[in-house]
């Protein structure tokens, strides 16, 4: 520091007091803000820029601004020397600070009646203090006490002002940022307890391949959510999801012309949409708040097994089939979570605390009723939270360190609306989410003709795993078995599904996702009346996700269908898919 500035502290006690007056907090407010953020499944972790915690971070520093006299932390005015109960007649500035309290009335301490006059302090900090003596003593000259202030204190105090001119001007730069920030965020925010989060998917796809692709056009979709996220305490979230897309998978055709579904091959983006014509509807009801050691998971409509439970398939799976993950609902999460779903409660609750073996385990166990809301028959079929369609999961969750998850998973389930995999209430959009007809259709061959489905009640299992050797490679798969018992004669059958995913995440550039998967996709073998097509419907996909900004990302990707709908003599099907996401 200069000779001016000791000097000036030696002259005047003004100056002694602006060194003093500072806060303990500076006021500089960060350019630039970078977050780590949990993977969404247990043990993997990945670093992220997300603007919507970036957003909640300007907030935070906002409302500490803004409400800087009401923390323990904050200085308030005093008018004596002797509210502080850390400064002595004996200490060597007493006087000095006397004066300043007395005669200029700029010191401030601290609620609990300290000073903390041996804390350092940077430039800016000792800038800050003399801006606020400035500013006192420019109040006494309005209010024609300008015989308080001394010919000597005003000459120390320009000196001073020419000397800290840079820090003086960085800091009123800084504060008229900070209070157009405030008045912006003020100005838009519509809530002090909800943010808004949103996706739009913008998606041109085209099907290729024998009579799947002659019978099938180029198609440009659409899905957009808004999902408004309440929180009342800090540790719990109310979602809101409005919902609406235009989006219809593609029909697969056998070597006859006829179509033999269309679930294999079902991209994320065309499921969940309601009636297909950009009509909004709510889509998702949950709350997930903390009780004593469990996280409590709430459905009132459109819940979904894999938003409480771990799928273990980072990379590929994106909140419940969004937009920043696989491009196919098959590559996404293991079919197993697409089993039931609808209005339900579902917990998580540790097992362990610490080291020991069940230290990173926990138990997961959920309960959805497609048809909760129903209180009588519909089509001749109790319904309801109990009588009607609904599955039941149980799953252990297991961790080593942060490079490796396992899950194994139970789910029993009892429907009668015609298919296994249609994700409770998504199963009104057309049919189910993903895998053959032979393995989804519940009911005999005859009710297949007839479009009569069997009440049938099953048992799934299925094991999960993703292991991340670096931060440059992850890898996870997924084998699931399902036992279905039908209520009829001929409609128990078996149905398989597994599948594997190496990712390659910040693949080119920071953000980007190299992701490759292929497995089959559900099937069922030696169904009675389904005919003889024991062919293993492959399913192998590619995709490179390129994030043009971090509110922006495009991805191209494609889909190879071996032996659709189980038969070796059906063409293969080619889905080549351009999705651009676009996330605020």
């Amino acid at each position: 520091m200069s000779s001016i500035l000791w000097k000036s502290l030696v002259v005047s006690p003004a100056v002694l007091g602006a060194t003093l007056l500072v806060s303990a907090t500076a006021m500089a407010v960060p350019n630039k803000t970078t977050v780590v953020s949990p993977a969404a499944q247990p043990g993997v972790t990945e670093v992220t820029q997300q603007p919507e915690i970036l957003a909640q971070t300007t907030i935070d520093q906002v409302n500490r601004y803004s409400n800087e006299g009401n923390q323990n932390n904050s200085q308030s005015q005093v008018t004596s020397v002797s509210q502080f109960s850390d400064v002595q007649p004996t200490d060597w500035a007493f006087q000095a600070l006397q004066s300043l309290v007395e005669r200029y009335g700029c010191i401030a301490g601290y609620p609990n009646a300290t000073y903390r006059g041996n804390r350092a302090l940077t430039r800016y900090e000792f800038a800050a203090g003399l801006n606020a003596c400035l500013d006192r003593v420019n109040e006494l000259i309005a209010t024609a006490t300008a015989d308080l202030v001394t010919k000597q204190d005003l000459a120390t105090l320009q000196r001073l002002q020419e000397e800290f001119s840079a820090e003086l001007a960085t800091l009123r730069g800084r504060v008229d940022s900070l209070e157009a920030r405030t008045a912006e965020l003020e100005a838009n925010q519509f809530s002090t307890t909800t943010k808004l989060v949103g996706e739009a998917i913008f998606a041109v796809s085209d099907a290729f391949g024998g009579n799947t692709g002659d019978n099938n056009n180029t198609v440009f979709q659409d899905r957009v959510r808004l999902d408004l996220q309440t929180s009342f305490t800090g540790r719990d979230i109310l979602h809101t999801r409005l919902s609406a897309g235009n989006a219809s998978a593609f029909t697969q055709f056998d070597n006859a012309n006829n179509p033999i579904g269309t679930a294999e091959g079902t991209q994320t983006y065309q499921v969940g949409i309601g009636n297909g014509n950009n009509s909004v509807r709510i889509d998702r009801l949950t709350y997930e708040v903390p009780i004593g050691p469990a996280q409590v998971y709430l459905a009132a409509s459109g819940g979904r097994h894999s938003q409480y439970a771990a799928v273990n398939n980072p990379y590929f799976f994106d909140n419940t089939d969004g937009g920043n993950g696989a491009l196919s609902t098959f590559a996404s999460e293991s079919p197993i979570y697409r089993i039931g779903g609808g209005a339900g409660i579902a917990l998580n609750l540790p097992l362990g605390k610490g080291g020991g073996i069940l230290g990173n385990s926990s138990i997961t166990a959920g309960y959805l009723a497609s048809q909760a809301n129903i209180p009588g028959l519909q089509n001749g079929v109790n319904q309801g939270l109990t009588n009607g369609d609904y599955a039941a999961l149980g799953q252990l969750n297991f961790s080593v360190g942060d490079r490796v998850a396992l899950a194994a998973t139970y789910v029993h389930g009892y429907s009668a609306s015609g298919a296994l995999f249609d994700s409770g209430t998504d199963g009104a959009t057309g049919a189910f989410d993903v895998g053959t007809g032979q393995a989804n259709f519940l009911g005999s061959a005859a009710g297949l003709a007839t479009g009569t489905a069997t009440p049938s009640s099953s048992n799934s299992y299925g094991v999960s795993a993703a292991f991340r050797p670096s931060d440059k490679l992850s890898i996870s798969g997924f084998v699931s078995y399902h036992d279905v018992t039908g209520s009829g004669i001929g409609d128990d059958y078996q149905a398989w599904s597994y599948g594997l995913g190496v990712a390659l995440p910040d693949f080119g550039k920071k953000g980007n996702v190299l992701g490759v998967f292929a497995g089959a996709e559900p099937y069922s073998f030696n169904r009675p009346g389904f005919g003889g097509n024991n062919d293993i419907p492959y399913h192998f996909e590619g995709f490179y996700k390129y994030r043009v900004s971090d509110n922006i990302s495009v991805t191209p990707g494609v889909i190879w269908l071996t032996s659709p709908g189980q038969n070796s003599d059906n063409d293969d099907a080619i889905i080549g898919t351009l999705r651009t996401t676009f996330t605020f």
